[in-house]
């Protein structure tokens, strides 16, 4: 889930959805774009195409879905998931009302990698990501990536259909990694906000995808969401229909976390990080929306504890102060923790070197934010 959120307010989704759509045609056009198709990895130019996948995708009110290709070292991948809110009520997901806690369109710069910084700042000779193939999957669909119905919903202004597709655009997304990435040597699955909840469930499927691969998963500004009210969340976006059979084994997940934990049952192999600050304001205001008012760090610490002793090998880097997500913003480039630069801690993360725990510290310290 995502800050941009806040500024999202009902009369710019709406004009923004609008535009979309105008957009799609002349897009469709242009591109003569075709479900299941897509230019070949191999022919794109440098920096960054735009795909539209066609098929059974779609952004929450029917705009298109797209994502966004940049080529790179043959031997190194990297997806991400962006992130961008979420909605599982009739007065959050309608565009009529406020707040609006949610992105239902891929055409915005919120979704645009050429617009964002961190690992996607080309020019920055501290990317720890600027060389390799990268996939950015964008987000509108309002299910952190996992929803797999649509869903009618009522507000007193309106009776609407949301298309919570999460799982059917990232499938789209990696059906056409598969075809154009053959045996990548190193893959770093990444998730920002919604993005970092759904992030170990697809690393999981894609280290099945490459055996032979070193392969990392990181969640950048999900980890404090430990509140029994995800439950009824994750029934309604519909993540446990025709999901992989490790995902329910034994029950159907009740939190967030707890798909972290089946996620290194089911893929060992794959490295597992998070990264969150320790009172993320976005967090925060969508743990309130789910009932519960407890601060930020003592959630975060009470998941990762629980995390390090289930999923060996775990690692976290627990920054300070309110900021939400780290690796789409500059201070991906100015953070240090216990002397471990944010660069230098996600570098190894990818690249498979040595990755070790880094935290604030106390509840009273982790106010500040790093540098401060």
């Amino acid at each position: 889930m995502t800050a941009e959120t806040a500024k999202f307010t009902p009369a710019l989704a709406t004009g923004l959805v609008a535009i979309a759509l105008v957009a799609w045609g002349a897009f469709e056009t242009m591109r003569g774009a075709a479900p299941g198709g897509g230019p070949r990895l191999a022919a794109l130019e440098p920096g960054w195409t735009t795909i539209a996948p066609g098929g059974e995708t779609s952004c929450a009110l029917g705009t298109p879905f797209e994502f966004h290709v940049k080529p790179g070292a043959s031997d190194k991948l990297f997806v991400f998931l962006n992130g961008g809110g979420a909605c599982w009520t009739g007065a959050q997901c309608s565009l009529e009302e406020e707040p609006t806690p949610y992105i239902p369109t891929s055409q915005i710069d919120h979704n645009d990698p050429r617009k964002l910084k961190g690992v996607f700042d080309e020019s920055h000779a501290d990317n720890p990501l600027k060389d390799w193939t990268q996939v950015f999957v964008t987000y509108c669909t309002g299910d952190v990536h996992l929803g797999n119905r649509d869903v009618a919903y009522d507000s007193w202004k309106e009776a609407f259909t949301v298309r919570h597709r999460g799982r059917t655009n990232v499938r789209a997304v990696l059906d056409w990694v598969y075809r154009n990435v053959k045996a990548p040597e190193r893959v770093l699955v990444a998730g920002s906000s919604a993005g970092g909840i759904a992030a170990p469930w697809y690393a999981v499927e894609i280290a099945e995808r490459y055996p032979e691969a070193g392969i990392a998963v990181l969640g950048d500004g999900a980890g404090g969401y430990r509140d029994p009210a995800v439950a009824p969340l994750m029934e309604g976006w519909g993540f446990f229909d025709d999901a992989p059979v490790w995902v329910s084994e034994g029950g159907a997940p009740g939190t967030f976390e707890e798909i972290w934990r089946r996620a290194a049952i089911a893929a060992p192999e794959v490295a597992m990080a998070q990264y969150d600050n320790a009172y993320d304001d976005v967090q925060e205001m969508f743990l309130k929306l789910l009932g519960t008012e407890a601060r930020l760090h003592k959630l975060i610490e009470a998941n990762r504890n629980d995390l390090a002793a289930t999923i060996p090998g775990f690692r976290s880097y627990v920054a300070g102060g309110t900021p939400h997500t780290l690796i789409r913003f500059d201070r991906l480039y100015t953070y240090e923790v216990e002397g471990v630069k944010a660069t230098g801690w996600l570098r190894a993360l990818a690249e498979g070197g040595e990755v070790k725990s880094v935290s604030c510290g106390s509840a009273a310290a982790c106010e500040r934010e790093p540098g401060e």
